[in-house]
């Protein structure tokens, strides 16, 4: 005889098939991480690639638990909106990097032209 609880008969000990479905335990955690991806883009763009993947790998964790038993779950949505958003702020955290790459090396001549410039706004922001 085994002895084994499946996720029905732990949200429901009682075993008459009534259960409570229980919430997906990192959708919550995935939808935040989605919206400071596409935020953290802005700040260089380390940010949203951090925060997208670390908010993707949470999501397919969630997923397989989902697509394991989805009557268990109730708050799929979430995940799926958080997943999402964490696809668009990856994407657009890498490409903003690549730009800022592309303009290091190719607009200023590289990482000394690049300071050159700086320093230029700098001197001229103190003379005047």
């Amino acid at each position: 005889m085994e002895n084994y609880q499946t996720q029905q008969d732990l949200n429901n000990p009682m075993g008459d098939g009534n259960f409570m479905p229980s919430n997906l335990p990192n959708a919550t955690a995935v939808l935040i991480l989605g919206i400071i991806s596409i935020i953290g883009c802005c700040c260089g763009g380390i940010v949203g690639v951090i925060c997208g993947a670390i908010g993707l790998i949470l999501a397919n964790k969630d997923m397989k638990l989902y697509q394991a038993n989805p009557n268990a779950y109730k708050n799929f949505s979430n995940l799926n909106t958080g997943r999402i958003l964490c696809i668009v702020g990856l994407i657009i955290s890498v490409i903003y990097m690549l730009y800022s790459v592309y303009t290091i090396i190719f607009v200023y001549g590289g990482w000394d032209g690049y300071m050159d410039s700086i320093q230029e706004i700098v001197n001229q922001a103190q003379n005047q």
